[in-house]
C-alpha cells in the first residue's frame, strides 16, 4: 500500500521539530550542530529574530494578492537586487527549479525577438543539477535524472566538465546560451576555475550566446561574495537564484539584463505565488544582512577557519577522507568510504551533513554559524570517522 505522502525520499530517521541559528532539536529533545542549512537554503540559520520579524508583521498585514497587482515588498527587493548585482530586471519564482525554467525561456526568447528563432539550444555541463522540472532534468541529463521520464525536452547538449574542446566543438548556430554552475553543488562541490569563467564570457561575447548562471546553491553570501561569479571579475546575462535568498522561506528570482531579458513582455510568464509579500519581506530581511561587507567577510573569516579545521580532520582520517574542496561556507570532504556511511555516523554524532556526487559529503552550515560551533561540528565530524574505523 503506497504511504500518503508519496515516497520520492528516502528520508534519515530524523524528525526535527526545533531550530536555533545552526542547532537542530530533534524530537526527542537530541541537540544536532547543523552543517545542510536545508541543502544551503537557511543562509541565517533557523528561526533568525530579523527574519521572524519580518515574516510575522507581514503575515498581519497581508499573504497574498497575485501579481495582479504592485506589490510594494516585491519592488523593494527587486531595486535592491538591481542595486547589489548585474541586473537591471528581476521576476521572482517560489524555487530554483521555476527559475531555472524561466532562465531557458528567457534565453530562446531572447533569440526569437532577434529573428534568429533557430537558436534554441543550451549547453549544460556533465554533473550539473538544475532542478526536477522536465527542462531541468534535460539540462542535467544524467541518466539517474532522466530515466523514464522521456521524451525529453528538446534543444540541450551536454559537455564534460572541465573539457574546453568539446565546449568548443558543441557550439554552433543554433546555440542560445551556456548553462553552468559557478560550483557545483550536488555534482560534488566543484568550483569552475577563476579563468575557466571568464573565458566562458569571452567565448559568449566572441559567438553572441547568452551566458546563465545557475547560483540557486552559490549565491547569497555562500562562497564569500554576494553571489559567487564575483570572484571572477565578470558578470552573466541570466542569473538563477533560490534557496538562501528567502532565508527557508520559498523564495527565487531570475536576474538578468536588459538586454536578455528584452523579449519578456506581458504574458510571455507569470507565477501565481511568486514575489508574494510574505516572501519578498522575508528577501529584504535577508538582504539586509547578507549584501553588506561587514557579513560577508565574517563569512571568508569563519570560511578559513572551517577549511583549517577540515584539514586537519582529514589528515587525522586517511582511511575515511581524501580531501577538502570548494569556496567559502559551501564545502565538501571526499570520502574514500561510502559517503553515506560517513553522513549516517555524522547522525549518530549529533551532526548533520549533506551527501553529493563524487563520493562527496557537503557541509553548508548557516552563514551566521559561530567558530565555537564550526570547531564543534568538526569534533563531532572526527568522532563519526572514528566510529567508522572502529566498526
Amino acid at each position: 500500500m503506497i504511504p500518503s505522502i508519496l515516497p520520492t525520499y528516502n528520508r534519515a530517521p530524523l524528525s526535527f521539530v526545533k531550530g536555533e541559528g545552526a542547532w537542530l532539536i530533534e524530537a526527542d529533545g537530541r541537540r544536532f550542530l547543523d552543517l545542510g542549512a536545508g541543502i544551503a537554503v537557511n543562509a541565517l540559520g533557523h528561526a533568525h529574530p530579523d527574519l521572524v520579524a519580518a515574516l510575522t508583521e507581514q503575515a498581519g498585514k497581508l499573504w497574498h494578492t497575485s501579481n495582479l497587482y504592485q506589490i510594494p515588498a516585491q519592488q523593494e527587493l527587486a531595486d535592491r537586487l538591481v542595486e547589489a548585482t548585474f541586473a537591471d530586471t528581476v521576476f521572482f519564482t517560489n524555487s530554483g527549479t521555476e527559475s531555472c525554467e524561466l532562465a531557458i525561456k528567457m534565453a530562446r526568447k531572447h533569440f526569437f525577438d532577434a529573428d534568429q528563432p533557430e537558436r534554441t539550444d543550451i549547453i549544460a555541463f556533465e554533473g550539473s543539477f538544475h532542478g526536477r522540472s522536465s527542462a531541468g532534468i534535460a539540462a542535467a541529463g544524467s541518466e539517474k535524472m532522466t530515466k523514464g521520464f522521456g521524451p525529453l525536452l528538446p534543444g540541450f547538449k551536454h559537455v564534460p566538465w572541465g573539457d574546453h574542446d568539446a565546449l568548443h566543438a558543441a557550439i554552433d548556430d543554433n546555440t542560445a546560451a551556456i548553462l553552468i554552475e559557478p560550483v557545483q553543488g550536488e555534482g560534488g562541490i566543484r568550483p569552475l576555475p577563476d579563468q575557466c569563467l571568464k573565458g566562458l564570457r569571452d567565448l559568449c561575447d566572441q559567438r553572441g550566446i547568452l551566458l546563465i548562471l545557475d547560483e540557486v546553491q552559490c549565491g547569497v553570501g555562500r562562497t564569500g561574495r554576494l553571489f559567487a561569479h564575483e570572484w571572477a571579475g565578470i558578470t552573466p546575462d541570466i542569473m538563477m537564484v533560490a534557496k538562501g535568498i528567502g532565508g527557508g522561506f520559498p523564495l527565487g528570482a531570475v536576474l538578468a539584463t536588459e538586454n536578455a531579458a528584452a523579449g519578456m513582455g506581458a504574458g510571455t510568464h507569470g507565477s501565481t505565488y511568486g514575489g508574494n509579500p510574505l516572501g519578498c519581506a522575508v528577501g529584504c530581511a535577508v538582504m539586509d544582512h547578507v549584501a553588506t561587507s561587514e557579513f560577508l567577510a565574517e563569512v571568508n573569516r569563519k570560511a578559513g577557519f572551517m577549511r583549517q579545521r577540515l584539514e586537519g580532520l582529514v589528515a587525522a582520517h586517511p582511511d575515511i577522507f581524501t580531501g577538502v574542496r570548494g569556496l567559502g561556507l559551501m564545502l565538501g570532504l571526499t570520502c574514500k568510504v561510502a559517503n553515506t556511511d560517513v553522513v549516517k555516523a555524522g547522525y549518530d554524532a549529533l551532526v548533520v551533513a549533506v551527501p553529493a556526487a563524487d563520493n562527496v559529503i557537503r557541509l553548508l552550515p548557516p552563514l551566521t554559524i559561530t567558530e565555537g560551533e564550526i570547531a564543534e561540528a568538526v569534533s563531532r565530524l572526527d568522532a563519526a570517522a572514528t566510529a567508522l574505523e572502529t566498526a
